[in-house]
């Protein structure tokens, strides 16, 4: 019998197996086979080795065209040896060809029905979704003296943030007015906490966040050179035409990138400087920032940046020490804190510095928790997209938070060619965001006293037993020290979805496979369709979450998660059976 002749007939035979279902499909016979890939994020398309999972479900993470190529290799550098004793081997390998080229067109169909949803979702309803101001598009509102400011409604370490109206939609007669000129110190109510149902929000729809400029200068130039990380969630229209390009030193530059409009991600709709005014409780809250017009011993220049955006109810700290979330609104907030660190992630954004207090909250109409990443003053917003940043001196920021800084950027050392990946950062800070989320201590905070250079995984408190079992083993993964062995954002988001509104789709563990799962995915896309043209309730937290699911459909991403999913569940039945 010829070579060409062996494979041939084992060809034949792999089809009519696979076909007969004599062996059984998906996992378990390309599990055995899968080298294991990895993305290291989402803007960078490298592969990395991983072998934290059993081989079972190496099925669901990598791709069986390279093994294919693998096996090709290897079974002609036998043939090369030119022995007739080969001959039975290459009919076992051609046998296996033949599953793996079925397997191969089901991959390519799978693949072929995410990317058809991708597009779809990312043209036809998601990019096309407008997030707009609370009011209607306005052409004017570059000036301070377009607004009407109310009282202080937050304030950090390098802003202060108030409550606005635009003078051209003025609050209705029933709010008390505070504008610039005609608010008196006694009636400003510093002390006083944010309600969560606060009136003032339909009369103040905005929120003016004026920052605190020590030393920019006062040009106009150098205050947005200066601050340009916190105009990476702006508009496309948030800045004059004249000062999206600006000169500085001689050099003609165009001011950092933005990321495109997301549900989760805050939006700025208007950023100009103007000089610094003499605002409510200015001189008893933060003096020193103050320019030495307005306080002779005051450090601050004349003029700052002032940022208009959404007014929100509270903050999700504020919201957590007063309410607590049910477990479906938990892995729903869990849920939209990783959508919104993958869309930065996918434009080259990092956070940096993501805590309850930079996440902003509202409720949709049936009154789930709408989360919004805020603050963006310490970002990294590199061109390159690559969300690495040299770090050859201790004079290198490494971000905000260093509570929550993930291990990997907390323990780096200083030296040459030394380099801080921000690529998994984020999603590790949402793992520990995400035990406030479900009532307990943050255990990265000083109460708890785990610190995020040194602490083991085992001394991870636990979660309540309320929390799902597949949410709290997506929380365990993000925080897994080694950054190799943490999955991305867009994955640990995927795990949520398929555990929220695939459980059909992955109830069985033997039968689970990439074709069923497209299948899944088509109706679910139908589903949310036609959610979205049924007024309102397209506008619902889970809805834009599930659009946001389809709209980032990647088959590999899919594969990864449902294998992580899979490996979590048979870990916490065998937990169970030996209890």
């Amino acid at each position: 019998m010829s070579v060409k002749h062996a494979i041939s007939r084992g060809l034949e035979l792999g089809r009519s197996v696979f076909q007969l279902g004599l062996l059984k499909s998906g996992g378990r016979l390309a599990a055995k086979l899968r080298a294991d890939r990895f993305r290291a994020g989402p803007s960078v398309r490298t592969a990395q080795p991983q072998a934290f999972l059993p081989s079972r479900y190496r099925y669901y993470r990598t791709s069986l065209k390279g093994l294919a190529a693998q096996l090709q290799s290897a079974g002609f550098r036998r043939f090369a040896g030119g022995s007739p004793r080969n001959r039975a081997v290459f009919l076992a390998f051609g046998l296996g060809v033949g599953l793996i080229e079925q397997q191969l067109e089901d991959d390519r169909k799978s693949a072929s029905t995410c990317q058809e949803i991708q597009v779809w979702y990312l043209n036809a309803v998601f990019r096309k979704k407008k997030f707009q101001a609370p009011l209607k598009p306005f052409t004017s509102g570059f000036k301070l003296e377009d607004y009407i400011l109310g009282n202080q409604i937050g304030k950090g370490s390098n802003a202060a943030v108030y409550e606005a109206a635009a003078q051209f939609a003025p609050p209705k007669q029933s709010a008390r007015k505070c504008s610039l000129v005609q608010i008196k110190e006694d009636e400003v109510e510093t002390e006083a906490p944010r309600s969560l149902t606060c009136c003032s929000l339909r009369n103040f729809p905005f929120a003016i966040k004026m920052m605190w400029n020590f030393g920019a200068g006062s040009s106009s130039e150098a205050i947005l050179k200066s601050m340009s990380q916190e105009l990476v969630p702006a508009g496309p229209h948030a800045l004059k035409q004249e000062k999206e390009e600006i000169t500085l030193d001689g050099h003609f530059g165009v001011l950092p990138k933005r990321v495109s409009a997301h549900p989760n991600v805050i939006r700025v709709y208007r950023a100009f400087t103007a000089d610094v005014p003499l605002l409510p409780g200015a001189q008893e809250e933060y003096p020193d920032v103050l320019p030495p017009r307005l306080n002779p011993a005051g450090l601050g220049n004349n003029r700052t940046l002032f940022l208009v955006m959404k007014n929100y109810p509270c903050t999700l700290r504020q919201y957590l020490e007063m309410s607590t979330p049910s477990r479906r609104q938990g892995t729903l907030m869990v849920l939209q804190l990783l959508e919104g660190v993958d869309h930065l992630c996918r434009e080259g954004v990092a956070h940096r510095d993501l805590k309850s207090d930079n996440v902003l909250l509202e409720f949709d109409s049936d009154g789930c928790p709408r989360l919004v990443i805020s603050d963006f003053g310490c970002c990294l917003a590199q061109s390159d997209s690559s969300l690495q940043l040299p770090f050859n001196s201790i004079w290198v920021s490494k971000g905000g938070n260093a509570s929550l800084m993930a291990p990997e950027v907390a323990t780096a050392v200083p030296g040459c060619g030394v380099m801080l990946d921000y690529g998994k950062a984020d999603a590790w800070a949402v793992g520990a965001i995400s035990y406030e989320i479900f009532g307990q201590q943050n255990p990265f905070y000083r109460a708890v006293g785990l610190e995020s250079r040194n602490y083991q995984e085992k001394q991870l408190p636990p979660l309540p037993s309320t929390v799902p079992a597949d949410v709290q083993f997506v929380i365990r993964l993000l925080l897994r020290r080694n950054p190799n062995k943490r999955p991305t954002a867009r994955v640990a988001a995927n795990m949520l979805h398929l555990s929220l509104w695939g459980r059909k789709a992955l109830a069985n563990q033997d039968s689970v496979g990439m074709r069923k799962l497209a299948d899944w995915l088509l109706c679910q896309s139908a589903v949310v369709l036609l959610k979205g043209c049924q007024g309102p309730s397209g506008n619902r937290v889970e809805a834009e979450l599930q659009r946001s699911f389809l709209a980032n459909l990647e088959l590999e991403d899919l594969r990864t998660a449902v294998g992580f999913l899979l490996y979590g569940r048979e870990q916490s039945q065998a937990c169970v059976l030996s209890v």
